[in-house]
């Protein structure tokens, strides 16, 4: 699973995910339910992002296990859950930024890249998919891919990471007792594209180098096929057998 966006722009990714995050909050207001997950409210989504970096921040200094429990608790009480996020993440980057390139910690996704890089380009995407989480909150409704404005680089970025690393889990449920089927995934504007195997085992899927027949396409522009993925989009194109239904119902990534 590797990536050609660098550490750096994963870095800035993270930073500017972070401030969108307190910004759409703020206009939303702490108790606004978010649409895109409707168990949360704001405070909610925050407290939960605020614990994710603390979290990461542990293992990314080899520090052990931290209750993420109490984390939450400390997030939804805080006085200010903003500034409280604010500071996760400001040293979460720290904490990245210091580490040695060969920095050898836990990673749970399989075929990652080293483990410095990996934590920045996973709380990079965990942090860009919550802001927009937070923009759904402020506008009462799901938001557009324009609207989320997430640059095509870093969009393709974070599908091949949802695809390769995430979908093809072992202890997924994309599956079908039926007939075997092909999927492929099209970012038209970057050309990107995935073609997955559904079967009864774990999907099974590669990057592909140009377009083939297949029972099923999605495609869209990268921030459309990002966001309708992560299940945050109503903007994803298809042809053929119509899997979205099924990715909705069976592809629900959750903290655990």
């Amino acid at each position: 699973m590797p990536t050609s966006v660098s550490f750096a722009h994963h870095l800035d990714g993270l930073a500017l995910a972070a401030a969108r995050l307190h910004a759409y909050g703020d206009a939303a207001g702490l108790d606004t339910v978010v649409p895109t997950a409707r168990d949360w409210t704001v405070r909610d989504l925050v407290a939960h992002q605020g614990m994710v970096h603390r979290w990461a921040t542990s293992v990314v200094r080899g520090e052990g296990q931290v209750d993420t429990d109490a984390l939450e608790r400390e997030g939804r009480e805080a006085l200010d859950p903003m500034t409280w996020l604010g500071h996760g993440a400001d040293r979460l980057r720290a904490a990245l930024r210091r580490a040695p390139q060969d920095l050898d910690v836990w990673f749970f996704l399989p075929d990652a890249p080293a483990p410095r890089h990996a934590w920045a380009r996973r709380q990079c995407h965990e942090t860009t998919v919550h802001a927009v989480d937070a923009l759904a909150a402020k506008e009462g409704r799901v938001p557009t891919a324009d609207e989320a404005d997430i640059t095509a680089e870093l969009a393709a970025d974070g599908i091949d990471e949802l695809l390769l690393g995430f979908a093809t889990r072992r202890d997924e449920q994309l599956r079908t007792t039926g007939t075997p089927f092909e999927v492929e995934v099209r970012a038209d504007d970057t050309g990107d594209v995935w073609r997955g195997r559904v079967s009864d085992g774990p999907l099974r899927v590669v990057r592909g180098t140009e377009a083939r027949d297949a029972d099923a396409v999605v495609h869209g522009s990268a921030a459309q096929l990002f966001l309708g993925l992560w299940n945050r989009g109503e903007e994803l194109q298809t042809s053929g057998r119509d899997v979205v239904p099924l990715w909705r119902e069976r592809m629900q990534v959750s903290w655990s």
